[in-house]
């Protein structure tokens, strides 16, 4: 639960996600437990993947046995909550990954829980962007979870029972697969950027998957649901110090109450040097209730505007620029605007 870097940590003191479910059920919910797999199939990668004192406590039956009780437990279950993922060491200082996806014979499990019928929650540990396409594509429910620390269990059991309602957005990118690491948001644009839909011929993009990830910068879902009006500008020409704000209305449009992090991009659109496709330039978290609407507003700045030219000087030039703002860095409502010195 602590995670890896947690070498001096005192695991007893760890609430385990088990034990956090139980207590935050109480005595009304029954909680059925079963190992279900081991990290790997391969024992030597887990001893790899459980350094410093850290045991997994493996366990030798064969394969099928394990995933095979954990179904008949799933079966008596009114819904199926699986923790896959990563162990603690499997991630950070010297571990690295040549296959991000989860180990295969976790992914035999959710797949044998899948064909119950039962509604299945995935609760996913994990230090490092995963390749979980398949997981996204079939799985009714995700809760990423990294490695919270000693209270995890109780805040995990929170979400899922409802008692909070999650509105954390991922400070990464998450791809479809290996392939396509590295990705992220703030890239540089190509000299044949993709001009639509996957796939052209002679553009930047790939045979078998498109460009986009699972998961963009700065995702995150909600019990709740939110939508985006239209992005507004106080002027689309500006000169010298002058300031732009930036408006967008937020309407909480589900049941319950929620929060939501509205999130600002600018995109330099011609620079004396290669300048990224958009970068986050802020943000503000905001609480609606069910059916409440705000407007969120951002004060732009030449500041933001700046970067380190070939002279490595820290300035900003004229030119034209594209204002974002959404839910994350693929859902933006944008506005274009010139800005002269």
């Amino acid at each position: 639960m602590p995670g890896t870097w947690s070498v001096a940590a005192d695991f007893s003191k760890s609430v385990s996600l088990l034990q956090g479910l139980k207590d935050v059920a109480g005595e009304g919910t029954k909680i059925i437990y079963s190992r279900g797999s081991n990290l790997d199939a391969d024992s030597a990668f887990e001893e790899r993947a459980g350094m410093f004192g850290k045991s997994l406590n493996r366990d030798h039956r064969p394969a099928e046995a394990i995933r095979d009780e954990a179904v008949a437990a799933a079966q008596q279950a009114d819904v199926i909550i699986a923790a896959l993922g990563e162990s603690a060491e499997m991630t950070g200082e010297s571990s690295s990954r040549s296959n991000i996806e989860i180990p295969q014979t976790q992914q035999d499990l959710l797949k044998a829980l899948l064909r119950t019928g039962k509604p299945v929650v995935l609760v996913l540990f994990t230090g490092r962007p995963l390749a979980i396409k398949w997981e996204n594509d079939q799985v009714p429910a995700i809760l990423n979870v990294w490695f919270g620390g000693t209270e995890a269990g109780h805040a995990i059991g929170d979400v899922l029972f409802g008692a909070v309602n999650p509105s954390g957005k991922l400070s990464t990118t998450w791809p479809q697969n290996v392939g396509q690491v590295p990705i992220y948001y703030n890239h540089m644009n190509t000299g044949r950027p993709l001009e639509s839909a996957w796939f052209q011929k002679f553009r930047s993009n790939y045979l078998d998957v498109s460009n986009d990830p699972v998961y963009p910068f700065g995702y995150g879902l909600s019990y709740t649901h939110f939508s985006y009006g239209d992005l507004s500008l106080s002027s689309t020409s500006l000169k010298g110090s002058q300031t732009l704000t930036a408006t967008i209305a937020v309407t909480n449009d589900g049941a319950i109450a929620g929060k939501e992090t509205v999130q600002l991009y600018i995109r330099d659109l011609v620079g004396s040097i290669t300048r990224p496709v958009e970068e986050l330039k802020g943000f503000k978290k905001i609480s609606l209730n069910a059916g409440e609407s705000q407007k969120v507003s951002f004060t732009i700045t030449p500041e933001d505007l700046k970067f380190y030219n070939n002279d490595l000087k820290y300035d900003w030039e004229s030119g034209d620029f594209e204002i974002m703002a959404g839910p994350n860095s693929r859902d933006v409502k944008s506005v274009k605007i010139n800005w002269t010195k």
